[in-house]
């Protein structure tokens, strides 16, 4: 952990936000302003890593692009030789993921198509600007008091390819997290929107029954299911969602891309006369 007194590109390090293996997030203060951001570093032992370097600078020139109220705002990145970093918005929340983990089913059923639509909003302008963002999960949303979110994380985002691009797409390891991968995001297909859409139905999934639509005892094992397997109805794990959320979230998980949604506008407006809960409390959804 790095010294909370120290200067580095120019910003003071206040806290430490997240650590992960091979970076750390820390909440900064640039000291001509005062001003907060948060902050990606490499750890010392990452920061000659050439391809540790690329993830970072690829996240961060993705970001730099999108400029939207759902999607985590990256401002500048730094290609120091010793303290690779960019500065980002400083959104002080947590994740999806975290609230899962706490179990605060009441969040969920307070603020639940308030978020979702959020979150359809986000993609559909990052889909807009010619990204995908390949790794939809709750993890990668960030989630304040108010229900209030940012999409985050682009480190394996990839261009939507039009045209020519198609032709020279060339099969390599799939990547992702496989309990939210599409059947041809597995496969190393071309990949689309809807690659984005089948991520999307698998995190509204969890985050309304309190697991993945598929477990299973192997990745492998996971990762056919994925590819093959119908997921069980959401209302199978909670009888409280409406048939309709239902019907819009298997949809979306439909192993044929053709079948579902084209795009998250067309998620935006099944959203639109939702109820996501049988008992629910439609004032605040909204």
């Amino acid at each position: 952990m790095a010294d909370l007194q120290e200067l580095v590109g120019g910003y003071k390090l206040r806290s430490l936000l997240q650590s992960g293996q091979t970076s750390q997030v820390y909440e900064v203060v640039e000291p001509s302003s005062g001003r907060h951001f948060a902050m990606k570093i490499l750890l010392p032992e990452s920061s000659t890593n050439r391809e540790q370097r690329h993830i970072l600078f690829h996240e961060a020139e993705v970001g730099i692009e999108l400029r939207h109220e759902n999607v985590i705002r990256i401002h500048k990145v730094n290609h120091d030789a010793t303290s690779p970093h960019f500065i980002m918005e400083f959104f002080p929340a947590g994740s999806l993921r975290g609230k899962l983990q706490q179990k605060e089913t009441s969040f969920v059923r307070e603020f639940g198509l308030k978020m979702f639509k959020q979150a359809a909003t986000g993609l559909a302008y990052m889909h807009g600007m010619g990204w995908l963002h390949c790794d939809v999960k709750p993890d990668n949303w960030l989630v304040n008091s108010l229900g209030e979110l940012r999409l985050i994380d682009f480190a394996i985002s990839k261009k939507i390819p039009k045209g020519w691009r198609k032709w020279l797409h060339r099969k390599k390891k799939a990547q992702g997290t496989p309990s939210f991968m599409s059947p041809e995001q597995i496969r190393d297909e071309i990949l689309d929107e809807r690659a984005d859409i089948y991520s999307f139905g698998a995190t509204l999934y969890e985050l309304t029954t309190g697991r993945p639509p598929f477990r299973a005892a192997s990745m492998n094992d996971l990762l056919n299911m994925q590819i093959a397997k119908r997921a069980d109805t959401p209302q199978s794990y909670n009888p409280d969602l409406t048939d309709d959320f239902c019907a819009l979230v298997l949809k979306m998980l439909e192993k044929k891309k053709e079948a579902r949604y084209a795009n998250f506008h067309e998620v935006l407006m099944a959203l639109r006369n939702i109820r996501v809960f049988k008992v629910s409390t439609p004032a605040k959804q909204n």
